[in-house]
């Protein structure tokens, strides 16, 4: 299996990257973003890119790939509604259309969050935006796609959040993971599991296309 990261610097990028990169199964990885991943390993190749509205530059650089992992996400609060938008929507959309151009047997798997709004109702920016990019995700003629609604992130493998409040967050409730999973199972996926349930997908595929936090966890222990 061949795989393309966006967003492997991010705290979920990295987590999926990891997974990656301990897989067997999974040949080659290519992170594609404005950075190089920090990781380091013979499966891994960074593809530096500046401008991820537009891909024409690169095109021969994105083919072949199994599947892709799109990680890439910004916080609504960090960035004006205007900015959210164009890299919560724009970016996705750009290259989701890009991929499924040049990879028609992809499977495509876009990270979304809990309570976007597929219907374009929601009074909530975010969640419209969310909403839009899952609805063109899955509208794009990849072999496979799915979204991840993820409600908490825990993160397992000394993976950071760039968001202060979500560090601060994360910090506090470390202590409290293991009664947190046990009581509030629905609502809290690792990020291993994340990385695990994406795997596992391009190999098995879902009964769903939309995949809420239970969901998840329930795909990574199959």
């Amino acid at each position: 299996m061949k795989v393309l990261i966006f967003g492997a610097t991010g705290m979920v990028g990295k987590a999926v990257l990891r997974e990656c990169l301990l897989d067997s199964g999974v040949e080659a990885v290519t992170s594609i973003g404005r950075t190089a991943a920090a990781a380091t390993d013979a499966k891994l190749s960074n593809l530096i890119h500046s401008d991820l509205l537009d891909y024409s530059a690169i095109e021969p650089q994105l083919t072949g790939f199994d599947a892709c992992f799109f990680c890439l996400g910004v916080s609504a609060g960090s960035v004006s509604e205007e900015q959210y938008r164009r890299l919560t929507y724009g970016i996705t959309a750009a290259a989701a259309e890009t991929l499924a151009r040049l990879n028609p047997a992809m499977t495509f798997i876009f990270v979304s969050g809990a309570g976007a709004d597929s219907t374009g109702q929601s009074k909530v920016m975010w969640a419209r935006t969310k909403g839009k990019a899952e609805n063109t995700v899955l509208g794009l003629p990849f072999k496979a796609s799915y979204v991840f609604r993820p409600a908490a992130i825990q993160p397992v493998n000394g993976e950071v959040s760039r968001t202060t409040a979500y560090r601060i967050l994360y910090a506090i409730t470390k202590p409290l993971l293991p009664l947190l999973l046990k009581f509030f199972p629905a609502y809290i996926v690792t990020t291993e599991e994340l990385g695990r349930a994406m795997l596992r997908i391009v190999r098995s595929g879902y009964p769903k296309r939309i995949l809420e936090s239970a969901d998840i966890g329930d795909c990574a222990r199959r």
